[in-house]
């Protein structure tokens, strides 16, 4: 990870931006941002979690300010996220090593069907009205974070409920004497968390049991330590945050907790004094609820980190396959846009692969087509091969210019007395095949009640290919050719659509050559799952790299 240098007393020294947020919005296509938002993260070299899901978004991530900055205005651009509002620290270690953006049920996970924040939520109490709403006798003060975090800072007077997840909440709140009602009234109750989104969660449940005075600190604990003075503060200890920095004071600034890397929970007081406590394998708190075989691959771990150090190299989050693809991808190889499911770049790369022609690919997401594409190819679709002295735009261009540079399988009709006949039928497959195909896979697309009788027009050709097939093992002789490749993957889609019925039909010779072609190693390459592209991404390799 990279980041801004400050001078200090003592040199020149890394600081890291981490920003933290979340929001309570509804995102129903929250599973089609992961590619495109994991893509835009490694491409800026920012690094940490980010979690979504349909009741909206919750993250901490680091790297270089402007960087950081950058992923948070990509967020900003739908309008969803338009107020999405964030919190800033600073640190000299890097706060993470990796980039994750997962898919979930609940962004911070209460397991309470119907409790949204979006439908109602409790009171906010900016950081600098906390403490006299907390100091009233009559508000009931709730930690709502987990026991190990509470173990290194509280606010004065909170209840701990002394939970290990979160979801274990709503139980306590049904059982809690603190929480009984008084003289036929509920109690006011006050929550806090890290950040915020435990609070918001848990100001919802509390409604939803009848609470009317539900309050709950606005931007959490880390914006009360940034705002509140420590004069002036009723927090006492430090604030566990789930990075490199294990927790943080007054100011934001790093505490001195530590971290077990088995259990990733701050070591307890005396830790390293105790028998349980193995660096890097174990300590008091998860000691007698690991295996000797989990211990020993932590062991072997702590052993590949404690070399890496010693030669001053990066052990944890290196991007060892990069650096492998880096030496086989030279920096005049040809750059390949190309969408995985796509039949005309599935063609492309089928050739591609049979030829030996090593490209960086860059996968698209077809509704963020990078400008780059465009700028060599307006027309924006795959595949765009661009090479040193020219650009190709169109499959078949593709397919005869890897077959000029290389034929180790001999796919080439060219100067053959078949080369016209299988022009034509790559022709007709491009052509009304192709217009059939779409009508009976998209039939809305064309306002169409189905696309039956487009079906019925597709297997006019498929029959052709079937016949073909009962005589020879490929579409033009004994082996598969470029024409195979060329047509393979549109059968394939074609299949798809209703693969029951295909499979029903009386192909025998058509269904095991689609068969083969899907269960080939060849088939396997083309069809590896790759991250989508963003401008400044690391060059990807095609074929990938094991």
């Amino acid at each position: 990870m990279t980041s801004i240098e400050t001078e200090t007393e003592t040199g020149t020294e890394t600081k890291y931006l981490t920003a933290a947020f979340y929001k309570f919005v509804d995102l129903p296509d929250y599973a089609d941002r992961r590619a495109p938002l994991l893509a835009f993260c490694e491409a800026h070299n920012v690094k940490g979690l980010i979690l979504l899901a349909r009741e909206g978004i919750n993250s901490t991530i680091a790297g270089q300010p402007q960087d950081v900055h950058a992923v948070l205005a990509y967020l900003r651009q739908t309008s969803q996220l338009a107020d999405l509002e964030h919190k800033e620290s600073w640190t000299f270690k890097a706060p993470f090593h990796r980039m994750k953006v997962r898919l979930k049920k609940e962004i911070v996970t209460l397991g309470v069907d119907g409790i949204s924040p979006i439908k109602r939520v409790g009171q906010y109490v900016k950081p600098e009205d906390w403490n006299d709403l907390i100091s009233s006798p009559d508000v009931v003060l709730i930690d709502t974070r987990n026991d190990y975090e509470v173990e290194i800072g509280t606010f004065k007077g909170a209840i701990d409920p002394q939970i290990q997840s979160f979801s274990q909440l709503p139980s306590w709140v049904e059982k809690a004497k603190s929480l009984e009602a008084q003289n036929g009234r509920k109690p006011r109750v006050a929550m806090f968390c890290t950040g915020g989104i435990r609070c918001e969660k848990s100001t919802s449940l509390m409604l939803e049991h009848g609470f009317e005075d539900v309050y709950h600190l606005q931007g959490g604990i880390l914006k009360y330590l940034e705002l509140v003075p420590p004069e002036k503060s009723l927090w006492e200890g430090e604030c566990f945050v789930f990075d490199e920095r294990v927790s943080v004071g007054h100011g934001l600034q790093p505490g001195q907790h530590e971290l077990c890397r088995c259990c990733r929970e701050p070591l307890p007081p005396g830790a390293k004094e105790t028998p349980f406590f193995e660096l890097g394998v174990s300590c008091p708190r998860c000691h007698a609820h690991t295996s000797e075989e989990q211990k020993q691959s932590a062991r072997e771990r702590q052993k590949q980190w404690e070399i890496a150090k010693a030669r001053q190299i990066n052990h944890i989050g290196t991007p060892q396959r990069q650096e492998r693809m880096a030496a086989l991808l030279p920096a005049d190889a040809p750059v390949l846009y190309s969408f995985r499911r796509c039949p005309y770049a599935m063609r492309a790369r089928l050739v591609l692969l049979s030829c030996g022609i090593r490209c960086e690919i860059r996968e698209i997401a077809l509704s963020q087509k990078p400008e780059s594409m465009l700028a060599v190819s307006p027309k924006g679709t795959v595949p765009v091969l661009v090479l040193k002295d020219q650009v190709l735009e169109q499959s078949l261009d593709i397919v005869q210019w890897a077959l000029q540079q290389n034929d180790p399988a001999a796919w080439s009709t060219s100067g053959s007395s078949q080369h016209e006949e299988a022009l034509a039928l790559v022709q007709q497959c491009d052509g009304e095949f192709k217009q059939h195909l779409d009508r009976y896979k998209y039939p809305n697309r064309y306002d169409l009640p189905d696309g039956l009788a487009h079906r019925q027009g597709g297997s006019e050709f498929l029959e052709l290919l079937n016949t073909r097939l009962s005589q020879t093992a490929g579409l033009m002789g004994a082996q598969w050719c470029w024409v195979d490749a060329a047509i393979a993957p549109f059968v394939r889609q074609f299949a798809r659509t209703d693969r029951e019925w295909f499979d029903a039909q009386a192909w025998l010779p058509l269904q095991n050559w689609l068969t083969q072609f899907e269960n080939s190693e060849a088939y396997a390459v083309v069809m590896h799952k790759y991250k989508v592209w963003h401008q400044g991404a690391k060059p990807v390799s095609y074929p990938a790299t094991s």
